[in-house]
């Protein structure tokens, strides 16, 4: 992927996807900061699919905008699975978006431990049906801009994965 470009792309080809099937898309975002939510509107007509994005960047914010259980965050942190999924499933819940993506992650170039190292990202993908992805990528240290552009290209490509999936389910 280089950048800017693969991204818009990428967004562009799901807005695509998701208008053929009128289905609605929302995020929670946190190491992207808004990123994806960029990505989806800097494209003209994407207010068809696209409906929202939280940006909860901190744990306060997750619990208060998403719902967020407290004793997630304290049992498995804000970059987990758990919490990933407990994101995308609030962002679904405060929206009437089909589905729902989330991203939290480490992006650099502080804040990472042994078990938890820069470049690590867990994702979510929801819908209302109950069926729900996730993803675990470590990009490594590469820079924080590239771990949330590349963070933010996961989240597109699982969310189509999502709605592909879905299709195939109902033939």
């Amino acid at each position: 992927m280089s950048g800017g470009r693969s991204l818009r792309d990428r967004a562009k080809r799901l807005l695509d996807l998701y208008r053929a099937r009128g289905m609605r898309v929302a995020a929670a975002e946190s190491c992207t900061g808004g990123l994806l939510a960029t990505a989806l509107t800097e494209i003209a007509g994407s207010s068809d699919v696209f409906e929202c994005s939280f940006v909860t960047y901190s744990n306060e914010a997750k619990q208060q905008l998403l719902g967020v259980p407290a004793a997630t965050l304290r049992r498995y942190g804000a970059v987990s699975a758990e919490t990933a999924a407990a994101m995308a499933k609030g962002a679904l819940k405060r929206s009437s978006a089909d589905c729902a993506v989330s991203i939290t992650g480490i992006a650099g170039p502080s804040g990472g431990s042994k078990k938890k190292p820069i470049g690590l990202v867990h994702f979510a993908a929801a819908n209302r049906t109950g069926k729900t992805l996730a993803r675990r990528r470590l990009f490594g240290d590469i820079g924080r801009q590239r771990v949330r552009e590349l963070s933010a290209f996961e989240a597109l490509t699982l969310l189509t994965r999502l709605v592909q999936e879905r299709r195939r389910l109902r033939a």
